[in-house]
């Protein structure tokens, strides 16, 4: 599957409230893959700053992108967001207009 949208992002916490945010974030990632027709979702915390985390996302289409912000899963993973202290959130969305291996 060819992805035409690519988003780029993050979310800071305290890092305190990281160990409380951990299974929420595991959950919104699992139940992405699996309901969402996303071909890439990728989260990881940053290294060098405690309480970031950082989000890389593929969707073949625009559509399949709105659709995912509309999934029952998730406003419980808004929930946790806001209940874990978020700081700052920032996302884009690009659409690609083509590809080649590096």
């Amino acid at each position: 599957m060819t992805a035409k949208v690519a988003v780029l992002g993050f979310l800071r916490f305290p890092a305190e409230r990281m160990d409380e945010l951990r299974p929420h974030l595991q959950e919104v990632v699992r139940a992405t893959y699996e309901h969402d027709g996303c071909i890439a979702y990728d989260v990881g915390e940053d290294p060098f700053q405690p309480g970031l985390v950082r989000f890389t996302e593929l969707w073949p289409d625009q559509e399949s992108l709105q659709r995912h912000g509309r999934a029952p899963h998730m406003e419980p993973w808004r929930a946790a967001v806001r209940s874990c202290g978020v700081l700052e959130r920032k996302f884009t969305a690009y659409e690609i207009s083509g590809a080649r291996a590096l």
